[in-house]
């Protein structure tokens, strides 16, 4: 098949995107264009988590080079949404990054999931509310860790290697050993998924 790598697994691996720009190229752009490239970074990101999603589907329905297919274009989308991120001039240090990522999980925790709940709520989405309530309390989590993580490199460190536990239901994030059962949503932990 053209275009895919002969061996799956490659695609399980987090991307690594080398785009550069000369100075020319790093010019402040237009408003119409950065919008559009936002707009590009945006779409490409959600196509490449649409599709992870729509092959893990593709596997449990028994259709694994199908899935393989959905992989290797989420990875294709990966490269185009890196690329828009990139040319927006986002990228900061690892100070810089930890602050965005900060001031991201907040805004989430703060503002934006608190609105959608008022939202669900008032509307009676008992499935869009449970969705929502679980991304709050995850997001809370992973405020925190950024925040901890913030912390660590001001003191000249990394984090440590204790394995980092994700529940695949809510998202409900530990680092270390686990606890039985995800407080969030009750996923008996073996099921969590770990980095």
């Amino acid at each position: 098949m053209v275009g895919l790598p002969s061996d799956p697994r490659r695609l399980n691996h987090h991307a690594t995107i080398t785009f550069n720009m000369t100075s020319k190229e790093m010019k402040i752009m237009r408003e119409m264009t950065t919008e559009n490239i936002k707009a590009s970074f945006a779409g490409e990101s959600q196509a490449h988590v649409k599709y992870q999603i729509f092959a893990s589907q593709a596997e449990k329905a028994g259709y694994p080079n199908i899935a393989r297919l959905y992989k290797a274009i989420a990875y294709a989308e990966l490269v185009h949404a890196s690329h828009h991120f990139r040319t927006l001039g986002t990228i900061g240090d690892i100070n810089e990054n930890l602050q965005t990522a900060i001031g991201g999980e907040t805004f989430e925790v703060d503002e934006m999931y608190p609105a959608y709940r008022a939202v669900a709520e008032e509307q009676d989405e008992k499935a869009a509310l449970r969705g929502i309530n679980y991304a709050l309390a995850a997001e809370k989590i992973h405020a925190a860790l950024y925040e901890e993580t913030a912390e660590i490199v001001k003191a000249g460190s990394d984090r440590g290697d204790d394995p980092i536990h994700i529940c695949p239901v809510c998202g409900f994030t530990h680092i270390g050993d686990p606890p039985a059962n995800c407080p969030i949503c009750g996923m008996a932990s073996s099921e969590f998924k770990i980095y």
